[in-house]
């Protein structure tokens, strides 16, 4: 098995990557399906969280809306990292055992860590390669304002939530540039996942 995380930024495409890693074959580990899953009622960081951010937070049906939520903390970085407090430990937690339950039933496997904030938690120290979906930072603006339909501003503010992508390119293994073309992109996946698939196969035979 090799344990790969990959990360990007906001509207940096690593959705698209992510998912043709899965294409190819990878195990996938998605760590915002994980964040969705612990905040929703009964589940372990449902009640912290509407206890830290209140009631209004909450939709018609009790559950947490997370587009309310994402307003309150992208406006509010000391808010945001209490936000991530609550929230990480139970989706680290919960990576582990998929990393720990895949790889008993493919030894071989090549299992990506899909996790927007993997430099910014110091997690990327825990993975065996680190991907990075890179856009420069007018491609990535541009992109924020076309899909969430924001004014310039409101976008700068969502992608300074994160590290910038430059910095992580610093601490990536492999870059992915999702300015190219779409089937330069799928050859570029396809031919890392080669790599690391082979990679995977020799740790496991050793």
């Amino acid at each position: 098995m090799i344990w790969v995380g990959l990360t990007g930024g906001i509207a940096s495409g690593k959705s698209t990557v992510s998912r043709l890693f899965r294409e190819a074959g990878a195990f996938v580990v998605d760590a915002d399906e994980i964040a969705h899953e612990v905040i929703r009622k009964g589940a372990p960081a449902y009640a912290p969280v509407v206890e830290a951010f209140g009631a209004g937070i909450l939709d018609e049906t009790g559950e947490i809306d997370r587009k309310r939520l994402g307003e309150i903390v992208f406006q509010d970085a000391r808010r945001r990292e209490r936000l991530n407090q609550l929230i990480h430990p139970h989706v680290f937690a919960r990576a582990e055992a998929k990393k720990r339950a895949m790889t008993a039933a493919h030894p071989g496997a090549v299992i990506l860590f899909d996790v927007p904030l993997l430099i910014e938690t110091g997690a990327h120290l825990k993975m065996d390669r680190v991907i990075l979906a890179y856009v420069d930072r007018a491609t990535q603006i541009d992109r924020v304002m076309k899909r969430d339909g924001l004014a310039r501003e409101e976008a700068e503010r969502r992608i300074d939530a994160q590290a910038p992508l430059d910095e992580k390119r610093r601490l990536a293994d492999e870059i992915i540039d999702t300015r190219a073309p779409l089937p330069a992109i799928e050859a570029a996946v396809r031919a890392l996942y080669r790599r690391l698939r082979e990679e995977a196969e020799s740790k496991r035979i050793s």
